[in-house]
């Protein structure tokens, strides 16, 4: 079947004349003017201009601050906007996680920004340094309602003991997170989490998180102060 297919296509081609092969070659040139000529006006004139930007996703972050960095010229192409380059440079707002940047056309540039969630803040001179699930400081100012505290010697973003209490925070059952007032590392083994209504649990480190998720709140139901599921084998109630 493909030899005689094959074979057809060239019986066809050798059939057109002189006159009609000039005739294909013509309309070939032509529609390669064409499109020359559609893309040139799509790229260097206001046809397909940006006439909106929409804006999704900003709360904490003023929305002018997000268009300051947009950089987009009035009456520039949509196909000459480089999406990349202006993610980059809204994403460099500390408060933004990512930033995503779409062409819709014809005319519309639409902005989606993820912002960065405080999970925990440690106190300074200056304000509360608030930290995100990945352990980014991202901002210094008035302490969130509802965000945990960090007490440890030497709080710091990149710090080790930091970033485990942050780990120990995202590893926490959600019924037990809404209730932690403060979260005490010692050492990257030895963190504690002061409850909002006075009860400890010792959690000890990163490990066995799962475990200890699982045992923590059954345990909670208990008459104490101090419950401990550093060992999740062996936990105790003081």
């Amino acid at each position: 079947m493909r030899d005689k297919g094959v074979g057809a296509a060239r019986s066809a081609g050798a059939r057109l004349s002189p006159n009609g092969w000039r005739r294909v070659r013509l309309w070939g040139l032509l529609g390669v003017c064409v499109l020359a000529i559609v893309g040139g006006v799509a790229w260097f004139t206001p046809v397909l201009s940006v006439r909106t930007v929409d804006i999704d996703g900003v709360v904490a972050v003023p929305e002018q601050q997000v268009r300051d960095l947009l950089e987009i010229p009035s009456g520039r192409s949509m196909l000459r906007i480089d999406t990349t380059a202006i993610a980059r440079r809204v994403a460099s707002i500390p408060k933004v996680r990512t930033a995503r940047v779409q062409r819709v056309f014809p005319s519309t540039v639409r902005v989606t920004v993820v912002e960065r969630t405080p999970v925990l803040f440690f106190d300074s001179p200056q304000g509360a340094h608030l930290l995100d699930a990945e352990s980014v400081e991202f901002a210094i100012e008035d302490a969130p309602i509802g965000v945990p505290k960090l007490i440890t010697d030497r709080p710091a973003s990149d710090a080790p003991v930091t970033r485990a209490a942050v780990g120990v925070l995202a590893a926490l059952p959600p019924a037990l997170a809404v209730q932690v007032d403060e979260v005490a590392a010692r050492s990257i083994s030895d963190i504690s989490l002061n409850l909002k209504d006075g009860r400890t649990v010792l959690w000890g480190g990163m490990n066995d998180a799962a475990r200890k998720s699982a045992v923590v709140l059954p345990l909670l139901t208990r008459p104490g102060t101090v419950f401990d599921v550093s060992s999740p084998n062996l936990v105790t109630v003081k």
